[in-house]
């Protein structure tokens, strides 16, 4: 029973012909961009296959065998180009680092010399932002 209900369901399309006419016309429209190959293809439920074989017959821009390779960028230049980015970044963290060190070893200098724990007196008031950075004559 059930394959008799499969058999019923199953039909087959009747074969089509398309005037030579209509595919110039079909083939026109998609070289002047008024329609593409997938809207043809689905309002006319023609492969697309067929579509770009009337395509190289009909269309004097794309003969046979013509492969059009489109890219933004190739994927090894994309590479190349976030490879110098990420090194260019490290170079920047890395002169960021070695400022910061040599202020922190400036401090700790001038802390031994002055006596006095610079970090502990002033980074609680430079970190709320109440604190000025315009030198103060401090006494010890």
């Amino acid at each position: 029973k059930l394959m008799k209900n499969r058999r019923s369901q199953f039909k087959l399309k009747s074969r089509r012909y398309f005037s030579e006419d209509f595919k110039k016309q079909k083939v026109h429209e998609i070289v002047t961009k008024k329609t593409t190959i997938r809207e043809v293809s689905m309002l006319y439920e023609i492969k697309s296959a067929i579509l770009y074989r009337w395509l190289y017959k009909y269309s004097p821009d794309h003969p046979k065998q013509t492969k059009i390779v489109v890219e933004m960028e190739s994927e090894s230049q994309k590479a190349l180009f976030y490879k110098e980015k990420v090194a260019e970044l490290e170079r920047h963290v890395g002169q960021k680092q070695i400022q910061l060190d040599f202020l922190e070893k400036l401090i700790e200098l001038a802390s031994e010399e002055l006596k006095m724990d610079l970090k502990k007196n002033f980074s609680s008031k430079l970190l709320n932002g109440s604190g000025s950075t315009s030198r103060k004559n401090h006494s010890p």
